[in-house]
């Protein structure tokens, strides 16, 4: 007779199911985006034939761009360095976990590296009806060159926010609370950081909802991944030195 499944693995299988269906759910909705064809409706409220009036403006450029996209490789350090010497709530999860928050920011980070680079699509400020030279083609025109440099799609600076996703799925079995904190402020300033874009003429909306879409589904992925391999991993139930010394007393 086969066993019944333990409470801990019903668990397991609804978390993942719920992950499911918000994939596919966010995913109907990113594609809707697409459908409505709203990009360069959005993107005219922000610029005009003679270009994007705050392409340059100090704060969008040197603070939102530049600042923000230093600060999230600092965090993907800070991230890699807690796998051994974890702080704050990181010390309440085990090291798998705290490597899978790890792997899951840079996985994303290099998915919407490689599709940025692998795609056609010029930047709203590329365009000739925002002042550039090429013309509007959707990023499902495969092998369409719209005449400008590519390159633009998803939105890469986004995923500085958006790649971080993938913490809540390593957080939230052991630590919920802290996983849906953690979830809101990723998605918070991925949204930040591709609306400031938005306003630069440096993305379509679209490319920050698909970044979005593509972060959530690796940090997915790899919670997938990390829970089959946990098992396997010497370190998966290992403490920092100092919670042993504390276990042990």
């Amino acid at each position: 007779m086969q066993a019944a499944p333990t409470p801990s693995h019903r668990t397991a299988s609804s978390l993942q199911r719920n992950a499911f269906m918000w994939t596919l759910a966010l995913l109907v909705g990113v594609a809707a985006w697409d459908v409505l064809g709203q990009d360069l409706t959005l993107a005219h409220a922000f610029g005009d034939s003679t270009g994007f009036p705050w392409r340059d403006q100090w704060f969008f450029v040197h603070v939102l761009h530049e600042g923000a996209r230093r600060l999230g490789w600092v965090l993907v350090l800070l991230l890699a360095l807690s796998v051994w010497w974890p702080r704050g709530v990181l010390r309440r999860i085990d090291a798998s976990e705290r490597l899978q928050m790890a792997l899951s920011a840079l996985l994303a980070l290099a998915v919407v590296s490689i599709a940025k680079n692998l795609s056609a699509t010029s930047c709203p400020w590329d365009l000739s009806e925002f002042g550039g030279v090429a013309r509007y083609a959707s990023h499902w025109a495969w092998g369409v060159l719209d005449g400008g440099g590519g390159r633009c799609f998803p939105a890469g600076h986004a995923s500085a926010g958006f790649a971080f996703v993938g913490g809540y799925f390593a957080l939230r079995r052991k630590q919920p609370t802290a996983a849906r904190w953690w979830l809101s402020g990723s998605l918070l300033a991925g949204l930040i950081l591709g609306l400031a874009q938005q306003v630069r003429g440096a993305h379509f909306m679209s490319h920050t909802l698909w970044t979005g879409w593509l972060c959530w589904t690796t940090g997915w992925l790899c919670d997938l991944a990390m829970s089959s391999l946990r098992p396997r991993l010497q370190f998966s139930h290992s403490l920092p030195a100092e919670e042993s010394s504390h276990a042990a007393s």
